[in-house]
């Protein structure tokens, strides 16, 4: 089960979950902060983390769904914790979508709402730990995106280590 889509032979999903989830949280903690505070600077940085976090959910999205649909065997139960995984997402990824568009609305409001974007952020915040458990179940249990063997280089190493030294080190 290898990754269809790579960059320099790594599998390019897994390197771009981290930017959906550090806007996604950073979109929760500025709603949090506004909630709070009531500064109308941390509800525009919840906006922009809010988009941010949505165009780099799709741009993530892409690749995580051809990999699952072209690498991982239908037989498998990587199949189904994928498919549980990516439901999650995308409904993280709907109500971070329905926050952004609601509240770009309110982006120059004197007093835009305090509390429909800390709701709709915890929640999205919620979806995506839990796809998270079932990525995270897919690489340690299901071996998605792990290599099997060793490559050449890697198998030649360990052969010299095990290789006897023939006498006295040098």
């Amino acid at each position: 089960m290898y990754s269809r889509v790579k960059l320099f032979g790594h599998p390019l999903h897994p390197m771009l979950v981290a930017y959906p989830i550090a806007l996604y949280t950073s979109t929760l903690v500025a709603y949090l902060a506004y909630l709070i505070g009531g500064d109308t600077f941390w509800f525009k940085v919840a906006v922009v983390a809010n988009i941010a976090g949505v165009i780099m959910a799709a741009v993530t999205a892409l690749p995580g769904f051809i990999d699952w649909a072209t690498g991982i065997p239908s037989d498998s139960p990587a199949k189904a914790h994928g498919q549980i995984h990516m439901m999650l997402n995308v409904g993280a990824l709907v109500l971070f979508l329905i926050n952004a568009i609601w509240h770009t609305g309110q982006f120059l409001a004197p007093t835009p709402d305090r509390v429909g974007g800390f709701i709709l952020s915890l929640i999205g915040v919620g979806l995506t730990v839990g796809a998270g458990f079932f990525g995270w179940t897919m690489i340690q249990r299901d071996h998605v995106g792990v290599d099997p063997m060793p490559s050449p280089r890697e198998r030649e190493r360990r052969q010299e280590m095990e290789a006897p030294t023939g006498g006295l080190p040098a």
